[in-house]
């Protein structure tokens, strides 16, 4: 998350913001896993009233370079401010009804991820929690990791910190893509 751009003002509103925002409640299925969650609109519609009413905005842009596909969600507010989350993954399929369902998935968790609200997701917790181990970082992707952190002149500690993690090769390979574009990310801001 990039906090570049934030100012009290921000941080005053988002503190109101979301001690009034519920939880997403699931309204939608998955008949593939015989369950329910929380689709897009019902996690617009559960954080948007409260945003506004708070002076504050949200905004969702897209990226598709040919391999990832990428959403950056913008909570800006009023009176200047905001802060930038960008959220990254493969497609399951490069075709356009691929690139969407992996945008509105991003977006959707997003969403509920830089608006500390939570929204069940069976689906995706079926697929971490199918008794298969979750993807540990590589050796290989830990030591590009770690020479790309050395090279941009990243904090480590605060990378560590932001994963919750006590060293890289507790990462999994997912989090180690995601940190690859959060200094990307910061790196192109910064030029």
């Amino acid at each position: 998350m990039n906090l570049e751009h934030a100012n009290p003002a921000l941080f005053a509103a988002l503190a109101k913001a979301q001690g009034e925002v519920e939880n997403a409640s699931k309204n939608s299925s998955n008949p593939h896993f015989k369950s329910k969650y929380a689709d897009l609109a019902e996690v617009l519609n559960t954080v948007r009233p409260v945003f506004s009413e708070n002076g504050l905005s949200l905004i969702q842009s897209t990226e598709f370079d040919g391999a990832l596909v990428s959403v950056t969600t913008t909570i800006a507010h009023k009176d200047g401010g905001y802060v930038t989350a960008k959220a990254s993954c493969v497609p399951a399929k490069t075709d356009a009804q691929g690139v969407g369902s992996a945008t509105t998935y991003l977006r959707r968790y997003s969403l509920a991820s830089v608006c500390g609200i939570a929204q069940e997701d069976d689906d995706g917790n079926a697929s971490a929690h199918n008794g298969k181990p979750v993807a540990r970082i590589s050796e290989k992707q830990e030591a590009e990791l770690s020479d790309y952190i050395e090279a941009t002149g990243t904090d480590r500690a605060k990378m560590l910190a932001y994963f919750k993690v006590q060293a890289l090769s507790d990462l999994t390979a997912a989090q180690a893509v995601q940190a690859t574009n959060m200094i990307r990310s910061k790196q192109k801001d910064a030029a």
